[in-house]
């Protein structure tokens, strides 16, 4: 027999995936009118989960059983993905980036300038 937390649980938890889906990180893309602009929303997601239960009255036929959960969620808009013509930028809502995105904005950049340098050395090579 299924012991009465575990069901509490598997409601808790269908409730919060209901609630939290992958529109929630990445949102749905907003169209310009004017230029024919893609803005797409990007955002932080902070879940806190709690559950708990205890039986008591063991002594009798059906225990009785008693439990509760609780939860958080945070959501917190980070960037925006600016899509334009042929260009893509990423617009940082907090001056304070991370390295990593920091890097993922200037990797097409810097791919660019490895192209340049190797073309370079190969004209120079010939």
């Amino acid at each position: 027999m299924e012991h009465q937390i575990n069901n509490l649980m598997r409601v808790s938890l269908e409730n919060l995936k209901d609630m939290i889906d992958v529109n929630t990180i990445v949102g749905e893309p907003i169209k310009g009118i004017e230029d024919g602009t893609l803005i797409i929303p990007i955002s932080r997601v902070k879940l806190a989960f709690a559950s708990g239960g205890t039986d008591f009255g063991r002594e009798k036929e059906i225990p009785n059983f008693g439990g509760g959960t609780g939860g958080s969620v945070s959501l917190h808009p980070i960037a925006f993905i600016v899509i334009k013509e042929n260009e893509v930028k990423i617009m940082h809502v907090e001056d304070r980036a991370h390295l990593a995105e920091k890097l993922i904005d200037k990797m097409p950049e810097a791919i660019d300038q490895i192209k340049s340098f190797i073309n370079n050395f190969r004209k120079e090579s010939i």
